[in-house]
């Protein structure tokens, strides 16, 4: 699969979603961490990020106009042991929790399936990044739009190259009902410092449809996470 230019890749849709993007830092000396979610809704925009003792937590940013908590108020980012967790929905936790007993990621997204918004039947993405670059990535996804079937996914990626990632997202693009990621993650490119992946990112979701975004840079010689919030609810 060619590889795409972020900022390209990015722009080319109105709404992905929300989006995980694991890679490594132009210069290879760090794990690369991007999470994004975008909304349509009052209640899915009405949202910002904070950072929480082991990760980030989707906070109202207006508690009165919060409607339903539920697929929305989670924490997409935790570390346990080393590894960063990064989901979209409350797997999150089913991970963490799976984890803490000694299990993989794998076997905690098993009893999981996608999120059960009809007729979206919402995709859950998840990644794991571990202390030495390595990643994975997963999604569990309806089988055509049917309730009842769960597709499952699981991607594992060794020794990722220097500027470059992988990227998943929850839709292909906007429409009713929102039509569900397909085919392998995206191979795409990781530019420069966190500064620069931060702004390359923000500047190339659409402006109308996104709400947060988390980046992070792990140094892979002293564990050092370094991190950017970026709310566009301020």
């Amino acid at each position: 699969m060619k590889i795409r230019e972020l900022a390209a890749e990015l722009s080319s849709s109105t709404y992905p979603g929300r989006g995980i993007l694991l890679g490594r830092s132009q210069d290879g000396s760090s794990a690369a961490i991007a999470y994004f979610i975008m909304g349509r809704s009052e209640n899915s925009r009405n949202r910002v990020f904070i950072p929480t003792a082991d990760g980030i937590q989707t906070k109202a940013f207006d508690e009165s106009k919060m409607t339903d908590p539920s697929l929305i108020i989670y924490a997409p980012v935790r570390q346990i042991g080393g590894k960063t967790i990064v989901t979209n929905g409350d797997q999150t936790d089913t991970i963490y929790d799976f984890m803490s007993k000694g299990h993989c990621y794998r076997k905690a997204l098993l009893t999981r399936t996608f999120e059960p918004d009809t007729p979206n039947f919402t995709p859950r993405i998840s990644g794991i990044v571990k202390p030495n670059g390595d990643f994975n990535l997963s999604i569990l996804k309806s089988d055509d739009g049917c309730p009842d079937n769960t597709l499952r996914y699981f991607y594992e990626y060794e020794n990722p190259k220097a500027g470059q990632g992988r990227y998943l997202h929850t839709y292909v693009g906007d429409g009713s009902p929102l039509p569900s990621f397909d085919g392998e993650p995206t191979p795409v490119t990781v530019p420069g410092t966190l500064e620069e992946f931060t702004d390359t990112i923000w500047q190339n979701l659409n402006p109308d449809n996104k709400v947060s975004l988390y980046t992070c840079f792990i140094d892979l010689q002293t564990g050092e996470h370094t991190w950017k919030i970026v709310n566009k609810n301020e």
